[in-house]
């Protein structure tokens, strides 16, 4: 996949759809009822860069406040969904070693996993910085895992919703009706080739987590070095 194509696209269509009003807003993220639990494998950008990231994000929240908006201890790569989120999981129903021997497994002789985050993109729920990958070692683990966790009785959803492919993070989501939204996305467009930085991932985390990664709900399960 063509990761800058991808992320243009996705921008210019979403964008699209906001501006016409066309978005989704999420009436889950502060609702105690929302019991949807998972384990996931993720990367986490350095405290740097999440915090230029905080700067991008306090000029939106000065204009819409009332939007949900990522913290630095959320904001995450996905590298692998291994069980997604769903009503009635839970950490007791799975044999956490065992999980960790297949990741453990699946990572090995892949390094060098270096993210450039650069620009923004979106979708018509959320707005995302968009992670460029300079080799093909975050796609090997991830061919690893599914290979070996497919071949496996545990309980897994890999690929269940769609076939991870980026290396976003999410960094705002919509939960109200946008009431400034043409300054809102003028603040947007002007971050559309900012860079944020480079960084090279050398640790996984293996997490239990609600849908948004909120660290009141985080539990972390193992931390792989690569």
């Amino acid at each position: 996949m063509n990761l800058e194509a991808h992320y243009e696209t996705l921008y210019k269509e979403s964008i699209q759809k906001i501006s016409n009003d066309i978005y989704q807003i999420d009436h889950l993220i502060d609702s105690a009822s929302d019991h949807r639990f998972g384990i996931t494998l993720l990367a986490r950008p350095p405290e740097s860069i999440k915090n230029d990231i905080q700067k991008f994000l306090g000029k939106l929240k000065a204009i819409e406040p009332n939007q949900y908006y990522y913290n630095n201890s959320d904001i995450h790569i996905t590298v692998m969904s291994i069980i997604s989120c769903y009503n009635g999981f839970k950490l007791e129903h799975i044999e956490v070693p065992e999980y960790i021997k297949h990741i453990n497994n699946s990572i090995k002789g892949n390094h060098n996993i270096d993210i450039n985050f650069k620009g923004i993109t979106a979708s018509p729920s959320c707005i995302m910085i968009p992670g460029l990958m300079r080799n093909e070692s975050l796609n090997n683990i991830r061919n690893s895992l599914r290979k070996n966790f497919k071949n496996s009785t545990l309980e897994q959803s890999i690929d269940a919703r769609y076939s991870i492919q980026t290396a976003h993070s999410t960094v705002v989501r919509f939960t109200k009706r946008l009431s400034k939204k043409l300054a809102f996305l003028d603040v947007i467009e002007s971050y559309r080739d900012y860079n944020f930085g480079t960084f090279k991932i050398d640790t996984l985390e293996l997490v239990y987590n609600d849908w948004y990664q909120k660290e009141k709900h985080v539990k972390k399960l193992f931390e792989f070095n690569i």
